[in-house]
């Protein structure tokens, strides 16, 4: 179901800076949701994390994900989310870190371009989560 008119509308959407939310499954099969920061390249969701995270741990019991994107506040009420099973990837996260940064933080602002550079220079802490989706729904 896609109810954006099409792909490059859907697409322009999920470009715009909007916080995702992961949602994994606790042990207790509860969903557990948290913002994060996301990369859609039009066949793949991608989003970094520190590899010790409880979302890590939990990915690696249980791969099944959705990724949540909504409108903001004061917008047309609209929404992507992406189902399926993700993968973790161990290489990648200081390029997917450095691709994604601008379009949540002012990179001219030092104080945020220090951190940005820090969570770079320490990417073997983090890794990549990658999701391509099984199914894609959409609601305006």
């Amino acid at each position: 179901m896609d109810t954006f008119t099409s792909e490059a509308e859907r697409d322009a959407f999920l470009a715009a800076p909007r916080l995702a939310i992961l949602i994994t499954n606790r042990t207790s099969g509860v969903p557990m949701g948290v913002p994060v920061w996301f990369a859609w390249d039009g066949q793949n969701v991608e989003i970094f994390a520190a590899k010790d995270s409880i979302k890590i741990k939990r990915l690696e019991r249980d791969s099944k994900i959705s990724v949540l994107v909504t409108n903001d506040v004061g917008e047309r009420e609209a929404w992507v989310a992406f189902d399926g099973n993700c993968e973790i990837l161990e290489h990648g996260a200081g390029a997917l870190i450095t691709q994604v940064a601008p379009k949540y933080w002012d990179m001219k602002n030092p104080e945020l371009r220090a951190t940005i550079d820090d969570w770079v220079a320490a990417e073997d802490n983090f890794v990549r989560i990658r999701l391509t989706p099984e199914v894609v729904r959409s609601g305006q």
